[in-house]
């Protein structure tokens, strides 16, 4: 290779594993701008990777595939929105049930199809431009999940702030009991919201077993769920800086293969363990600024709202 050229491969790598983190962290956004705290994502991407696999394995239907993705995903977090919203439960407590409930589900349903591998989601390919140098497999070449991730952060941007809805879900985040008292249907809001949140965590799901590795392998989100909640806090609430954070923790998380091809002297756990330990570091050090937290939090975030109070 010439000149950039090497970098090429080195930038897709990194494109492919950040996508996942991109649609998950997008959606846990909006749920958290609603005064929601979904500790679930990693529950909910398994469930929408392996409907999303058996789709495709069924139908050969990419599209379809997608959609029984984020189907599951909106599903699971429905389920968690009548435990906290309907039922009142511990937000906190119920985000982690769900993950595990999440893990187990998706190992029972997709037990028959281990190791099963299906077509990758074919690649657009423009011509005159995906053949273009450097720029061209870059920007040109990618699927169709890769472009949908990014048209998904510049909506939710505007969405936010840009329209009178989303005004009123990040007034639902800030205050639920003044949108109450106005007449704003705080419950039904969320619901929205948290439903959201689980189809984007579904489609997340489902880009890791039809594009990144295209099969379905029991835990294959890895802890990329924990990640995305992560990347909320680093981005303080903030969808464009969602998507630097997930491009950001996707280069680390290739890093460690790149360590390896080079043949780093570098035990392979201790590479393994980069993208968990920087998530580690970056929380302990924006921790450190309590006041840039809450002023960028919902200030509702995780408190449970009474209609009646």
């Amino acid at each position: 290779m010439s000149g950039f050229d090497w970098m090429v491969p080195v930038i897709l790598t990194v494109i492919t594993a950040a996508t996942p983190l991109v649609f998950a962290g997008i959606g846990e956004l909006v749920t958290e701008k609603s005064g929601v705290l979904n500790l679930g994502v990693e529950g909910m991407m398994l469930v929408g990777a392996v409907s999303g696999f058996i789709a495709a394995l069924v139908t050969g239907n990419y599209f379809l595939a997608v959609c029984a993705a984020a189907f599951a995903g909106a599903v699971m977090a429905f389920l968690f929105g009548v435990l906290t919203l309907s039922l009142m439960a511990n937000q906190v407590a119920t985000g982690l049930a769900l993950t595990l409930f999440g893990v187990g589900l998706s190992a029972l349903m997709g037990q028959e199809f281990v190791g099963e591998p299906v077509t990758a989601l074919s690649k657009l390919n423009i011509a005159g431009l995906s053949d273009l140098p450097f720029i061209g497999p870059i920007l040109f070449a990618q699927d169709a999940l890769v472009y949908l991730s990014f048209a998904m952060v510049a909506i939710v941007s505007w969405f936010l702030y840009k329209t009178k809805a989303g005004l009123v879900l990040r007034a639902v985040g800030d205050s639920h009991d003044a949108a109450h008292s106005i007449g704003y249907p705080v419950i039904a809001i969320r619901y929205l919201a948290v439903m959201f949140g689980g189809a984007m965590s579904g489609i997340g799901g489902a880009y890791l077993s039809l594009a990144y590795t295209p099969m379905w392998a029991e835990n294959m989100t890895a802890g990329r769920g924990w990640i995305a909640l992560a990347l909320i806090v680093f981005a303080t609430w903030k969808p464009g800086l969602v998507l630097v954070g997930a491009y950001m923790f996707g280069g680390i998380t290739i890093l460690q293969l790149h360590a390896q091809a080079a043949g780093l002297n570098v035990p392979s756990q201790v590479l393994s363990m980069l993208p968990y330990l920087a998530t580690i570091l970056v929380l302990v050090l924006i921790s450190k600024d309590e006041s840039r937290i809450r002023k960028h939090a919902p200030a509702c975030i995780g408190k449970i709202f009474h209609p009646a109070a």
